[in-house]
């Protein structure tokens, strides 16, 4: 359908599936991911648990459907850090799509995949996704806070 960015809190908009960045260590500890470990602890759980079965691979994904929101935990790096991979960010989004698709969702919200404490820049992983979404009936919006927002969420 399309490619869109958007600036806001991309937890706070009106998504019915949200899309973020996790490692296959089973942390979440920083950025989006500590917020839903902390909002969805029964889905944390779940992800450690996978995570420590080795059944969470780059580029896999983890569906949690909250009844309201479905969330793609998104498997784009290996561990916390400057550790994403482009390939992991592509796979996953593509999965998260298709499955998307499969639950009649037409909007999927996600941040800057990998970018930022992932250490991959944004020029590549944006012409990526667009290329991605392109090849998908869903729209993928990408959403960012604003400048002093996002200072403030990466120094906490």
């Amino acid at each position: 359908m399309g490619y869109v960015e958007a600036e806001g809190d991309l937890l706070q908009m009106r998504f019915s599936a949200i899309g973020h960045g996790c490692n296959i260590g089973g942390s979440m500890s920083g950025g989006i991911a500590r917020t839903v470990q902390l909002r969805y602890p029964e889905m944390h759980t779940a992800y450690v648990d996978r995570c420590a079965r080795g059944e969470f691979a780059l580029g896999d994904l983890l569906v949690w459907d909250t009844g309201d929101v479905v969330f793609y935990n998104l498997a784009t790096q290996v561990a916390p850090g400057r550790e994403a991979r482009l390939s992991a960010v592509c796979d996953t989004v593509r999965a998260a799509l298709a499955d998307a698709e499969s639950r009649w969702i037409d909007r999927l919200g996600i941040p800057r995949l990998g970018t930022g404490r992932g250490g991959l820049e944004w020029c590549d992983v944006r012409k990526a996704l667009q290329e991605i979404s392109g090849a998908s009936p869903v729209e993928l919006v990408v959403v960012c806070l604003p400048p002093s927002k996002g200072a403030l969420a990466l120094a906490g």
